[in-house]
């Protein structure tokens, strides 16, 4: 089956696999001239191991160090962010799939006492396994059999997917929070921070202000800048620039249209800004790029917001 190389974009917009079989494995690459991937979120859980390097995780309101061998659990529609620690290239392989794949809709016990609260985020599993973590093997070796099937797609695939996909879930599921009611105060602040995201999202090609994304979120802009880093990692205005930057370097690879173009609609009305700003970031001017840079290798807007 296909793995997909992909870029970095700021929220969900494509299905991972297809509406009958909705899994999808991506390869994440961060590197010096791609750090981050940024804050975002889909409907879709996520399981992840991390076989290069070293990175910092945003899931939720947590911050999680992750290194090689490392595996990950992100529930579906939780917000999450990866960076990349200074000098250390890292990549991971993932694989995104619907709870419904595994009968998360279904009418049965699994779906009622499991399946259906891990969604709804009212069953909390540990978003971490490092390899002390007694889970760490069997999770490991179930990873293993997902590469592995999905890879050679022996018959019935689908199924065995299913089954090893269904095995890793319960496999944490000795290890959920004890507590897994989340105070109301965080579930407010991560709808604020989704609130702030999808108004970027939408918005990056105009002027945006600290002072329209405090007033959404109820914030001073003081509060919200702070609020705004700690729970993704970067500046709201960093982040802003990088997913300008990104999306003008998908456009430059698409090709059919200026540079002026480009610059003036992912938001940058200073051209000599954005031909500076892009270079710092890509290590080439924007002409350079659009000459050099493949299509189906561009660093920007792409159906999957957590791969390069």
């Amino acid at each position: 089956m296909q793995t997909a190389f992909l870029s970095p974009a700021q929220k969900e917009q494509a299905r991972h696999g297809g509406r009958l079989f909705p899994i999808k494995k991506y390869i994440t690459r961060l590197t010096d001239l791609h750090p981050s991937v940024p804050a975002h979120w889909h409907d879709e859980a996520e399981l992840t191991l991390i076989t290069e390097g070293q990175c910092t995780y945003h899931i939720h309101l947590d911050t999680f160090h992750a290194e090689k061998g490392d595996l990950l659990f992100v529930p579906p529609a939780e917000l999450h962010s990866i960076i990349m620690q200074d000098g250390s290239d890292m990549a991971s392989e993932t694989y995104v799939f619907h709870m419904d794949y595994l009968g998360a809709s279904a009418a049965d016990l699994c779906a009622v006492k499991y399946l259906a609260p891990i969604t709804r985020h009212t069953l909390i599993l540990p978003c971490i396994i490092h390899p002390g973590h007694p889970v760490y093997s069997r999770l490991l070796a179930v990873f293993q059999d997902i590469n592995r099937i999905y890879e050679d797609t022996p018959p019935g695939y689908e199924l065995l997917l299913k089954s090893a996909l269904l095995a890793a879930v319960a496999s944490l599921i000795p290890y959920q929070e004890e507590n897994a009611a989340r105070p109301q105060l965080e579930n407010e602040h991560t709808e604020k921070l989704k609130l702030a995201l999808e108004y970027i999202g939408e918005h990056y090609g105009e002027e945006i202000t600290i002072a329209q994304l405090a007033k959404l979120c109820y914030f001073s802009e003081y509060h919200f800048m702070r609020f705004f880093k700690k729970y993704t990692g970067v500046s709201c205005l960093e982040y802003i620039k990088n997913l300008r930057l990104e999306n003008a370097a998908a456009m430059l690879a698409k090709g059919g249209q200026s540079i002026l173009e480009i610059s003036l609609s992912c938001g940058f009305s200073n051209l000599s800004y954005f031909y500076r700003e892009f270079r710092k970031k890509y290590g080439m001017t924007p002409k350079n790029f659009a000459k050099n840079m493949p299509e189906s290798e561009a660093v920007s807007q792409s159906p999957y917001p957590g791969t390069v």
